[in-house]
């Protein structure tokens, strides 16, 4: 018996058969539009983009921004957020790693995000991170301060306080040696007017350098921020246990001083005492010579006195003869006399000295007899 096949049967696949063909199908379409696309949008990884000196720039100066891919670029192309168009293209630099983009005078027109890629021989590469280009300068610079005060000791926190009058929106805090903000704060009314922000910093590590600078902005222009304020510089003091020793020398070498001026005041004066203690009985005995030395003259005077007029006017004359037939040895005695009664007078007194007076008398009485 013979079976008859309908033709249509005949050039049937099998079931198996049409799946497989198809997820063949597939994976070849499949296969050419991946290839296709990473052609087109590249397998490159993304590159590096920075700003020298800063992102933060001053208004009028120039700046310059780097974007550093692979060996193999080809082109490099900057975007900036809001442009449909590349903003600029530069070819590459060498080693060829690397393209600038300069820009020489910083104005509003600049401030925004930029990207970057570049071009290599399998296609283009992933959009760089963003960069934000701010501009400074337009408005007045707040004012920075640390509260309770810049001295801190180590491992404590700090605030900073960061205020103007002209009543900004945001503040941000940045530390000298970064490169990105460190802190932005929505801002509060100030108690005496104006708007400030408050920034909770540390803890301070005495191993760095923190300094610090404050700027304010508007809402409306995020990117134009005012000129930096004045440098603010937190200070780490030393320990507890380092201050409890410190001042203690400095106390005992003070007293030591002060000790040391006492006993030498002391000594002075005690060197001064001594001085005029001594000098006390040499002037009480130059005050009795002198008195003394006045007062025995007047004494010989008034002894003679009494003894002239003790004498009869006849004794007298008879002394004046007597003393007129004396031999040369009693004038000469008389002379001598004379010159010690004169130096008895310049010397000290003594008991000795007021009887001297009396010998004239006596040898006169001796030469009448």
């Amino acid at each position: 018996m013979v079976t008859v096949v309908p033709l249509s049967a005949q050039w049937e696949p099998e079931r198996g058969d049409t799946m497989t063909l198809t997820l063949t199908v597939l994976l070849c379409l499949g296969l050419s539009v991946d290839s296709r696309t990473r052609v087109q949008t590249g397998t490159r990884p993304k590159p590096n983009i920075w700003a020298e000196p800063g992102f933060v720039i001053p208004w009028w100066t120039s700046v310059t921004i780097w974007c550093q891919g692979g060996l193999e670029a080809q082109e490099y192309r900057l975007h900036k957020e809001g442009k449909l168009e590349t903003w600029d293209r530069q070819k590459p630099l060498e080693p060829g790693d690397k393209a600038k983009f300069f820009i020489r005078y910083m104005r509003v027109m600049h401030t925004g995000r930029y990207r970057c890629n570049y071009l290599s021989p399998t296609g283009w590469s992933e959009l760089s991170e963003p960069l934000v280009l701010v501009m400074t300068g337009l408005q007045n610079k707040p004012q920075l301060s640390a509260l309770p005060s810049h001295v801190v000791t180590p491992g404590r926190n700090v605030t900073l306080q960061c205020g103007s009058w002209l009543g900004f929106d945001r503040f941000v805090l940045m530390k000298e040696g970064e490169n990105q903000p460190s802190w932005t704060m929505v801002s509060q009314r100030a108690p005496r007017g104006g708007t400030h922000a408050l920034f909770p910093v540390g803890p301070v590590n005495t191993s760095l350098r923190w300094t610090f600078r404050c700027y304010g902005y508007y809402n409306t222009t995020s990117q134009i921020w005012s000129h930096p304020s004045d440098p603010l510089e937190l200070l780490a003091s030393c320990h507890k246990h380092q201050r409890s020793w410190i001042p203690v020398p400095v106390t005992f070498f003070l007293m030591l001083f002060l000790l040391l001026l006492f006993l030498l005041v002391r000594h002075q004066r005690q060197k001064k005492c001594c001085k005029s203690s001594a000098s006390r009985p040499q002037v009480e005995t130059k005050t009795l010579q002198k008195s003394s030395s006045s007062v025995a003259p007047v004494q010989d005077e008034n002894k003679k006195a009494e003894v002239r007029e003790s004498q009869p006017e006849e004794d007298i004359q008879m002394d004046s003869e007597a003393m007129a037939s004396e031999e040369p040895q009693d004038v000469t005695h008389a002379q001598r006399n004379s010159l010690n009664l004169g130096q008895e007078t310049s010397a000290p007194p003594s008991s000795q000295s007021t009887e001297a007076p009396a010998e004239p008398s006596e040898c006169a009485a001796l030469s009448m007899h």
